[in-house]
Protein backbone atom coordinates (compact mmCIF):
# COMPACT_ATOMS: atom_id res chain seq x y z
CA UNK A 1 0.00 0.00 0.00
CA UNK A 2 1.24 3.49 -0.86
CA UNK A 3 2.62 5.39 2.15
CA UNK A 4 0.05 8.16 1.78
CA UNK A 5 -2.80 5.75 2.57
CA UNK A 6 -1.08 4.77 5.82
CA UNK A 7 -0.99 8.49 6.63
CA UNK A 8 -4.75 8.65 6.08
CA UNK A 9 -5.29 5.61 8.33
CA UNK A 10 -3.11 7.21 11.00
CA UNK A 11 -5.12 10.43 10.78
CA UNK A 12 -8.37 8.48 11.18
CA UNK A 13 -6.85 6.60 14.13
CA UNK A 14 -6.10 9.83 15.97
CA UNK A 15 -9.48 11.37 15.26
CA UNK A 16 -11.63 8.34 15.96
CA UNK A 17 -9.92 8.14 19.36
CA UNK A 18 -10.25 11.75 20.47
CA UNK A 19 -13.67 12.02 18.80
CA UNK A 20 -15.07 9.76 21.54
CA UNK A 21 -15.48 13.02 23.48
CA UNK A 22 -18.83 13.27 21.64
CA UNK A 23 -19.92 10.12 23.47
CA UNK A 24 -19.74 11.96 26.81
CA UNK A 25 -23.53 11.92 27.10
CA UNK A 26 -23.33 8.16 27.78
CA UNK A 27 -21.42 8.99 30.97
CA UNK A 28 -23.65 11.80 32.21
CA UNK A 29 -26.46 9.88 33.95
CA UNK A 30 -24.17 7.23 35.55
CA UNK A 31 -21.84 9.96 36.87
CA UNK A 32 -24.78 12.02 38.15
CA UNK A 33 -26.06 8.99 40.06
CA UNK A 34 -22.58 8.03 41.30
CA UNK A 35 -21.75 11.57 42.46
CA UNK A 36 -25.26 12.62 43.43
CA UNK A 37 -24.83 15.89 41.51
CA UNK A 38 -26.74 17.86 38.88
CA UNK A 39 -26.73 17.41 35.10
CA UNK A 40 -25.25 20.88 34.66
CA UNK A 41 -22.27 20.03 36.88
CA UNK A 42 -21.46 16.92 34.85
CA UNK A 43 -22.08 18.52 31.46
CA UNK A 44 -19.70 21.36 32.28
CA UNK A 45 -16.81 18.87 32.03
CA UNK A 46 -17.73 18.36 28.35
CA UNK A 47 -18.06 22.11 27.71
CA UNK A 48 -14.67 22.65 29.35
CA UNK A 49 -13.10 19.94 27.18
CA UNK A 50 -14.39 21.60 23.99
CA UNK A 51 -13.24 25.02 25.21
CA UNK A 52 -9.71 23.74 25.86
CA UNK A 53 -9.78 21.88 22.55
CA UNK A 54 -10.26 25.15 20.70
CA UNK A 55 -7.75 27.24 22.62
CA UNK A 56 -5.03 24.59 22.95
CA UNK A 57 -5.25 24.06 19.18
CA UNK A 58 -4.69 27.79 18.77
CA UNK A 59 -1.88 28.31 21.26
CA UNK A 60 -0.05 25.02 20.63
CA UNK A 61 -0.37 25.00 16.83
CA UNK A 62 3.09 26.56 16.48
CA UNK A 63 4.63 23.60 18.29
CA UNK A 64 2.88 21.17 15.94
CA UNK A 65 4.51 23.03 13.05
CA UNK A 66 7.88 23.20 14.81
CA UNK A 67 8.20 19.62 16.04
CA UNK A 68 6.11 17.79 13.44
CA UNK A 69 3.01 15.64 13.51
CA UNK A 70 4.75 12.55 14.96
CA UNK A 71 5.82 14.29 18.18
CA UNK A 72 2.59 16.29 18.33
CA UNK A 73 0.56 13.10 18.04
CA UNK A 74 2.49 11.54 20.94
CA UNK A 75 1.88 14.65 23.07
CA UNK A 76 -1.82 14.42 22.25
CA UNK A 77 -1.77 10.74 23.17
CA UNK A 78 -0.14 11.48 26.53
CA UNK A 79 -2.54 14.30 27.46
CA UNK A 80 -5.69 12.47 26.34
CA UNK A 81 -4.64 9.24 28.08
CA UNK A 82 -3.75 11.05 31.31
CA UNK A 83 -7.07 12.88 31.07
CA UNK A 84 -9.00 9.60 30.89
CA UNK A 85 -6.96 7.95 33.65
CA UNK A 86 -7.54 11.01 35.83
CA UNK A 87 -11.24 10.89 35.00
CA UNK A 88 -11.35 7.39 36.45
CA UNK A 89 -9.64 8.69 39.60
CA UNK A 90 -12.07 11.61 39.81
CA UNK A 91 -15.05 9.26 39.57
CA UNK A 92 -13.56 6.95 42.21
CA UNK A 93 -13.04 9.92 44.56
CA UNK A 94 -16.37 11.53 43.57
CA UNK A 95 -14.52 14.79 42.93
CA UNK A 96 -16.05 17.31 40.51
CA UNK A 97 -12.93 19.57 40.55
CA UNK A 98 -10.73 16.60 39.56
CA UNK A 99 -13.22 15.70 36.81
CA UNK A 100 -12.92 19.23 35.41
CA UNK A 101 -9.12 19.18 35.69
CA UNK A 102 -8.51 15.80 34.06
CA UNK A 103 -11.35 15.45 31.55
CA UNK A 104 -11.91 19.14 30.83
CA UNK A 105 -8.45 20.71 30.98
CA UNK A 106 -5.81 17.98 30.44
CA UNK A 107 -8.03 15.85 28.20
CA UNK A 108 -9.13 18.99 26.34
CA UNK A 109 -5.51 19.88 25.58
CA UNK A 110 -5.03 16.38 24.20
CA UNK A 111 -8.09 16.92 22.02
CA UNK A 112 -6.85 20.22 20.64
CA UNK A 113 -3.33 19.05 19.77
CA UNK A 114 -4.69 15.79 18.35
CA UNK A 115 -7.27 17.53 16.22
CA UNK A 116 -4.81 19.70 14.30
CA UNK A 117 -1.95 17.16 14.20
CA UNK A 118 -3.01 15.25 11.02
CA UNK A 119 -4.27 18.23 9.05
CA UNK A 120 -1.09 19.78 7.68
CA UNK A 121 0.46 16.36 7.04
CA UNK A 122 -2.47 14.92 5.08
CA UNK A 123 -2.75 18.08 2.97
CA UNK A 124 0.92 17.81 2.03
CA UNK A 125 0.49 14.17 0.98
CA UNK A 126 -2.61 15.03 -1.11
CA UNK A 127 -1.93 18.54 -2.50
CA UNK A 128 -4.44 18.08 -5.34
CA UNK A 129 -7.17 16.52 -3.20
CA UNK A 130 -7.01 18.55 -0.02
CA UNK A 131 -10.70 18.29 0.74
CA UNK A 132 -10.66 14.51 0.47
CA UNK A 133 -7.54 14.24 2.66
CA UNK A 134 -8.75 16.42 5.51
CA UNK A 135 -12.25 14.98 5.17
CA UNK A 136 -10.94 11.45 5.76
CA UNK A 137 -9.23 12.52 8.97
CA UNK A 138 -12.02 14.66 10.36
CA UNK A 139 -14.58 12.03 9.33
CA UNK A 140 -13.13 9.89 12.11
CA UNK A 141 -14.06 12.53 14.65
CA UNK A 142 -17.64 12.56 13.40
CA UNK A 143 -18.03 8.77 13.40
CA UNK A 144 -16.31 8.29 16.77
CA UNK A 145 -19.40 8.74 18.93
CA UNK A 146 -21.33 6.23 16.83
CA UNK A 147 -18.58 3.67 17.42
CA UNK A 148 -17.73 4.55 21.02
CA UNK A 149 -21.19 5.05 22.53
CA UNK A 150 -22.34 1.39 22.50
CA UNK A 151 -18.89 0.22 23.65
CA UNK A 152 -18.89 2.64 26.58
CA UNK A 153 -22.44 1.65 27.50
CA UNK A 154 -21.44 -2.04 27.47
CA UNK A 155 -18.45 -1.29 29.72
CA UNK A 156 -20.64 0.68 32.14
CA UNK A 157 -22.99 -2.29 32.37
CA UNK A 158 -20.12 -4.75 32.87
CA UNK A 159 -17.40 -3.22 35.07
CA UNK A 160 -17.27 -0.63 37.90
CA UNK A 161 -17.80 2.91 36.61
CA UNK A 162 -14.35 4.28 37.68
CA UNK A 163 -12.65 1.59 35.57
CA UNK A 164 -14.45 2.50 32.33
CA UNK A 165 -12.25 5.55 31.49
CA UNK A 166 -9.18 3.50 32.43
CA UNK A 167 -10.04 0.79 29.89
CA UNK A 168 -10.67 3.47 27.26
CA UNK A 169 -7.34 5.12 28.10
CA UNK A 170 -5.44 1.88 27.43
CA UNK A 171 -7.21 1.22 24.11
CA UNK A 172 -6.88 4.79 22.83
CA UNK A 173 -3.25 4.99 23.95
CA UNK A 174 -2.39 2.00 21.75
CA UNK A 175 -4.31 3.31 18.72
CA UNK A 176 -2.99 6.87 19.02
CA UNK A 177 0.61 5.82 19.64
CA UNK A 178 0.65 3.57 16.57
CA UNK A 179 -0.99 6.31 14.51
CA UNK A 180 1.42 9.01 15.70
CA UNK A 181 4.50 6.93 14.88
CA UNK A 182 3.19 6.48 11.32
CA UNK A 183 3.19 10.19 10.50
CA UNK A 184 5.88 11.61 8.22
CA UNK A 185 6.18 14.22 5.51
CA UNK A 186 6.22 13.21 1.82
CA UNK A 187 9.66 13.02 0.19
CA UNK A 188 10.21 16.04 -2.03
CA UNK A 189 13.12 17.37 -4.04
CA UNK A 190 14.50 20.86 -3.63
CA UNK A 191 13.15 23.13 -6.33
CA UNK A 192 10.23 20.85 -7.15
CA UNK A 193 6.63 22.02 -7.42
CA UNK A 194 5.73 19.93 -4.36
CA UNK A 195 8.43 21.68 -2.32
CA UNK A 196 7.13 25.07 -3.44
CA UNK A 197 3.60 24.16 -2.36
CA UNK A 198 4.78 22.97 1.07
CA UNK A 199 6.79 26.10 1.80
CA UNK A 200 4.62 28.81 0.22
CA UNK A 201 1.87 30.79 1.84
CA UNK A 202 1.09 33.05 4.76
CA UNK A 203 2.54 32.79 8.21
CA UNK A 204 -0.06 32.61 10.98
CA UNK A 205 0.69 36.22 11.97
CA UNK A 206 0.13 37.38 8.40
CA UNK A 207 -3.06 35.34 8.03
CA UNK A 208 -4.81 36.69 11.12
CA UNK A 209 -4.22 40.25 9.90
CA UNK A 210 -6.21 39.68 6.70
CA UNK A 211 -9.95 40.40 6.50
CA UNK A 212 -10.51 36.85 5.31
CA UNK A 213 -9.45 35.36 8.65
CA UNK A 214 -12.17 36.98 10.82
CA UNK A 215 -14.68 36.30 8.05
CA UNK A 216 -13.78 32.59 8.05
CA UNK A 217 -13.76 32.52 11.87
CA UNK A 218 -17.24 34.03 11.99
CA UNK A 219 -18.87 31.71 9.47
CA UNK A 220 -17.14 28.72 11.13
CA UNK A 221 -18.46 29.88 14.52
CA UNK A 222 -22.01 30.28 13.20
CA UNK A 223 -22.05 26.82 11.62
CA UNK A 224 -20.75 25.18 14.80
CA UNK A 225 -22.90 27.25 17.18
CA UNK A 226 -26.12 26.30 15.41
CA UNK A 227 -25.04 22.69 14.80
CA UNK A 228 -24.00 22.00 18.40
CA UNK A 229 -27.18 23.62 19.64
CA UNK A 230 -29.30 21.31 17.49
CA UNK A 231 -27.26 18.26 18.50
CA UNK A 232 -27.75 19.09 22.17
CA UNK A 233 -31.55 19.25 21.93
CA UNK A 234 -32.30 16.99 18.94
CA UNK A 235 -34.25 14.42 20.97
CA UNK A 236 -36.54 16.75 22.98
CA UNK A 237 -37.06 19.01 19.96
CA UNK A 238 -38.09 16.05 17.80
CA UNK A 239 -40.57 14.95 20.46
CA UNK A 240 -42.03 18.42 20.96
CA UNK A 241 -42.08 19.72 17.39
CA UNK A 242 -42.41 16.58 15.28
CA UNK A 243 -44.55 14.51 17.64
CA UNK A 244 -42.03 11.67 17.86
CA UNK A 245 -41.94 9.22 20.75
CA UNK A 246 -38.91 9.09 23.05
CA UNK A 247 -37.79 5.83 21.43
CA UNK A 248 -38.12 7.26 17.91
CA UNK A 249 -36.21 10.39 18.91
CA UNK A 250 -33.43 8.33 20.50
CA UNK A 251 -33.11 6.27 17.31
CA UNK A 252 -32.90 9.46 15.28
CA UNK A 253 -30.11 10.84 17.49
CA UNK A 254 -28.08 7.66 17.01
CA UNK A 255 -28.34 7.90 13.23
CA UNK A 256 -27.42 11.60 13.38
CA UNK A 257 -23.86 10.49 14.22
CA UNK A 258 -23.67 8.57 10.95
CA UNK A 259 -24.77 11.59 8.92
CA UNK A 260 -22.35 13.82 10.83
CA UNK A 261 -19.45 11.56 9.89
CA UNK A 262 -20.64 10.88 6.34
CA UNK A 263 -21.12 14.59 5.71
CA UNK A 264 -17.51 15.24 6.59
CA UNK A 265 -16.03 12.99 3.93
CA UNK A 266 -18.73 13.47 1.26
CA UNK A 267 -18.86 17.28 1.39
CA UNK A 268 -15.07 17.69 1.62
CA UNK A 269 -14.53 15.37 -1.36
CA UNK A 270 -17.26 17.25 -3.25
CA UNK A 271 -15.44 20.53 -2.50
CA UNK A 272 -12.37 19.32 -4.41
CA UNK A 273 -14.44 19.57 -7.59
CA UNK A 274 -17.01 22.25 -6.73
CA UNK A 275 -14.61 24.54 -4.88
CA UNK A 276 -14.46 25.29 -1.17
CA UNK A 277 -15.96 28.77 -1.48
CA UNK A 278 -18.90 27.49 -3.53
CA UNK A 279 -19.42 24.59 -1.11
CA UNK A 280 -19.77 26.93 1.88
CA UNK A 281 -22.23 29.06 -0.06
CA UNK A 282 -24.25 25.91 -0.72
CA UNK A 283 -24.05 24.96 2.99
CA UNK A 284 -25.59 28.21 4.10
CA UNK A 285 -28.30 28.26 1.44
CA UNK A 286 -29.36 24.76 2.54
CA UNK A 287 -29.24 25.74 6.21
CA UNK A 288 -31.24 28.94 5.76
CA UNK A 289 -34.00 27.04 3.97
CA UNK A 290 -33.73 24.00 6.23
CA UNK A 291 -33.93 25.74 9.60
CA UNK A 292 -36.78 27.91 8.35
CA UNK A 293 -38.75 24.83 7.25
CA UNK A 294 -38.06 22.86 10.46
CA UNK A 295 -40.63 25.00 12.27
CA UNK A 296 -43.45 23.45 10.25
CA UNK A 297 -42.12 19.98 9.40
CA UNK A 298 -43.24 16.79 11.14
CA UNK A 299 -42.54 13.06 11.00
CA UNK A 300 -40.15 11.74 8.35
CA UNK A 301 -39.80 15.15 6.71
CA UNK A 302 -38.52 16.60 10.01
CA UNK A 303 -36.09 13.71 10.48
CA UNK A 304 -34.81 13.90 6.90
CA UNK A 305 -34.18 17.62 7.22
CA UNK A 306 -32.26 17.13 10.46
CA UNK A 307 -30.05 14.56 8.75
CA UNK A 308 -29.37 16.89 5.83
CA UNK A 309 -28.53 19.82 8.12
CA UNK A 310 -26.17 17.69 10.20
CA UNK A 311 -24.22 16.73 7.05
CA UNK A 312 -23.66 20.47 6.48
CA UNK A 313 -22.52 20.84 10.09
CA UNK A 314 -20.00 18.01 9.66
CA UNK A 315 -18.96 19.26 6.23
CA UNK A 316 -18.23 22.68 7.69
CA UNK A 317 -15.57 21.08 9.89
CA UNK A 318 -13.92 18.97 7.22
CA UNK A 319 -13.84 21.60 4.48
CA UNK A 320 -12.30 24.31 6.66
CA UNK A 321 -8.65 23.11 6.68
CA UNK A 322 -8.69 22.75 2.89
CA UNK A 323 -10.37 26.18 2.56
CA UNK A 324 -7.67 27.71 4.75
CA UNK A 325 -4.99 26.11 2.58
CA UNK A 326 -6.71 27.48 -0.55
CA UNK A 327 -6.50 31.04 0.79
CA UNK A 328 -3.38 30.99 2.99
CA UNK A 329 -1.32 28.06 1.68
CA UNK A 330 0.11 25.22 3.79
CA UNK A 331 3.22 26.91 5.15
CA UNK A 332 1.76 27.23 8.68
CA UNK A 333 -1.58 25.54 8.17
CA UNK A 334 -1.66 23.85 11.59
CA UNK A 335 -1.25 27.19 13.34
CA UNK A 336 -3.85 28.96 11.22
CA UNK A 337 -6.30 26.08 11.62
CA UNK A 338 -5.66 26.11 15.36
CA UNK A 339 -6.57 29.81 15.56
CA UNK A 340 -9.80 29.13 13.67
CA UNK A 341 -10.69 26.34 16.10
CA UNK A 342 -11.10 28.87 18.93
CA UNK A 343 -14.53 29.41 17.33
CA UNK A 344 -15.37 25.79 18.20
CA UNK A 345 -14.33 26.25 21.82
CA UNK A 346 -16.45 29.36 22.26
CA UNK A 347 -19.43 27.94 20.37
CA UNK A 348 -19.32 24.76 22.43
CA UNK A 349 -19.53 26.82 25.59
CA UNK A 350 -22.21 29.28 24.49
CA UNK A 351 -24.59 27.18 22.37
CA UNK A 352 -26.05 25.02 25.19
CA UNK A 353 -26.58 28.12 27.34
CA UNK A 354 -28.31 29.91 24.46
CA UNK A 355 -30.64 26.98 23.89
CA UNK A 356 -31.47 26.70 27.60
CA UNK A 357 -32.23 30.42 27.82
CA UNK A 358 -34.45 30.51 24.73
CA UNK A 359 -36.33 27.37 25.75
CA UNK A 360 -37.10 28.87 29.15
CA UNK A 361 -37.85 32.38 27.89
CA UNK A 362 -40.02 31.44 24.89
CA UNK A 363 -41.26 27.99 25.94
CA UNK A 364 -40.32 26.34 22.66
CA UNK A 365 -37.81 26.11 19.84
CA UNK A 366 -39.42 28.29 17.15
CA UNK A 367 -37.53 31.45 18.16
CA UNK A 368 -34.29 29.45 18.27
CA UNK A 369 -34.74 28.20 14.70
CA UNK A 370 -35.56 31.66 13.38
CA UNK A 371 -32.49 33.05 15.16
CA UNK A 372 -30.40 30.42 13.40
CA UNK A 373 -31.85 31.49 10.04
CA UNK A 374 -30.73 35.07 10.76
CA UNK A 375 -27.23 33.88 11.70
CA UNK A 376 -26.94 31.79 8.55
CA UNK A 377 -27.91 34.79 6.42
CA UNK A 378 -24.91 36.61 7.91
CA UNK A 379 -22.73 33.56 7.18
CA UNK A 380 -23.99 33.45 3.58
CA UNK A 381 -23.08 37.10 3.04
CA UNK A 382 -19.58 36.46 4.39
CA UNK A 383 -19.16 33.35 2.23
CA UNK A 384 -20.16 35.33 -0.87
CA UNK A 385 -17.60 38.03 -0.01
CA UNK A 386 -14.95 35.36 0.44
CA UNK A 387 -15.90 33.81 -2.88
CA UNK A 388 -15.65 36.96 -4.95
CA UNK A 389 -13.13 39.10 -3.05
CA UNK A 390 -10.38 36.63 -2.09
CA UNK A 391 -7.03 35.95 -3.70
CA UNK A 392 -6.02 32.29 -4.00
CA UNK A 393 -2.30 32.48 -4.80
CA UNK A 394 -1.08 31.76 -1.24
CA UNK A 395 1.10 34.85 -1.16
CA UNK A 396 0.42 37.76 1.19
CA UNK A 397 0.52 41.23 -0.22
CA UNK A 398 3.75 42.95 0.72
CA UNK A 399 3.89 46.60 1.64
CA UNK A 400 5.62 48.71 -0.97
CA UNK A 401 7.76 51.71 -0.25
CA UNK A 402 6.03 55.07 -0.53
Amino acid sequence: MNKKWFIILAAVGIHISIGSVYAWSVFTTPIMEYFGCSLGAVQFAFSLAILFLGFSASFLGKYVEKYGSKKAGLISTFCYTVGLLGTGLAIQMKSIPLLYLFYGVIGGIGLGVGYITPVSTTVKWFPNNRGFATGCAIMGFGFAAFVASPVIQKLIDTIPLPLVPVVLAVVYCLIMTASSLTFSLPPVEEGSQEKAIMTSGYTAKEAVKTWQFPALWTLFFINIFCGIAILSIASPMAQEMAGMTAAQAASMVGIVGLFNGAGRILWSSFSDFFGRANTYILFFVIEIIGYYLLVSLTGNAFVGMIYLLITCYGGGFSCMPAYLSDIFGVKQLSMIHGHILTAWGIAGLLAPMFIAYCKQAYNGYTVVLYAFVALFIIALILSLLLRFKSRFDYAPKKKTAE
